[in-house]
């Protein structure tokens, strides 16, 4: 899947939030967002970038995704979540406020 740059860095702010939305970084999140590096072609400057990114602009580029990329982010999401095994509550926060605010219909079930 191809991503502009501004696509690319909502996705990894997006991505990181949700790697530390529950205050532990775990090492599967961290390989989660290795593969993420490799499948999108950007390095750790870019994840420094994203951080930078306010949540309104993250959420205007998220907004605008094709519903190919919308469903595409809906489950890298979810599996960043699930990388360590269960969807903390504020995962699960963070992942249905950002599938509302991007128009993506996905119900996140919390995992045991």
């Amino acid at each position: 899947m191809d991503f502009d740059p501004a696509e690319k860095m909502a996705v990894v702010n997006i991505v990181h939030s949700v790697i530390l939305a529950d205050g532990v970084v775990h090492p599967a999140e961290i390989h989660e967002m290795q593969h993420l590096m490799q499948h999108l072609d950007f390095d750790s400057s870019l994840i420094q970038q994203a951080r930078n990114l306010d949540v309104e602009q993250c959420l205007f580029f998220l907004k605008k995704l094709p519903q190919a990329k919308k469903e595409y982010l809906a489950q890298l999401l979810e599996n960043v979540a699930k990388a360590d095994g269960y969807i903390h509550e504020k995962e699960k926060d963070l992942l249905l406020q950002a599938f509302s605010a991007a128009g993506i219909g996905k119900v996140v079930k919390k995992s045991t």
